[in-house]
C-alpha cells in the first residue's frame, strides 16, 4: 500500500515555530490560529482553554483554531492578556517589533539621556 501524496503537513510532528514565519504574509486570521495551535495545540483541550480565557463559545474557538475567523475587540483583547504568543503576532503584524526587543528599552534610553543632560549641566 503506498503512502498518500499531497500538499499539505503532516498532522502528527514538529510544528514550524511561529518566529520562522513572515506573518505580514499570512492573513490575520491565520496568525492568530498558527499562535494559538503553537501555545495550545488543536485539542478538544484547546478549545475549552480559549472559551474559559475569552467567555466565547466552542464553535468560535473552533474557528479561531482553524484560521477560518479571527478574535475581534474584547476577545483579541483577553487572548493578547493570556497569550504572549498571540501579543508577539499582534505586534508583528503591526510592525512594532521593536516593542518585543525589552519593553522598558524606551524607558531606559530616556532615563539615560536625562542622566546625560544633567551631567553636562554640571559642567
Amino acid at each position: 500500500m503506498s503512502a498518500k501524496m499531497g500538499n499539505e503537513f503532516p498532522k502528527m510532528g514538529n510544528s514550524l515555530p511561529i518566529s520562522s514565519i513572515d506573518l505580514l504574509e499570512l492573513p490575520y486570521e491565520g496568525a492568530i490560529a498558527l499562535a494559538l495551535r503553537e501555545e495550545l495545540g488543536g485539542s478538544h483541550q484547546a478549545i475549552k482553554t480559549l472559551m474559559r480565557r475569552t467567555d466565547a463559545s466552542a464553535r468560535t474557538a473552533k474557528n479561531w483554531l482553524s484560521g477560518a475567523a479571527g478574535p475581534s475587540g474584547a476577545h483579541l483583547i483577553r487572548l493578547m492578556r493570556s497569550s504572549d504568543l498571540v501579543f508577539r503576532a499582534v505586534l508583528r503584524m503591526a510592525g512594532r517589533d521593536q516593542a518585543l526587543v525589552n519593553p522598558h528599552m524606551n524607558e531606559a534610553r530616556e532615563l539615560l539621556r536625562r542622566a546625560s543632560y544633567l551631567m553636562d549641566e554640571d559642567h
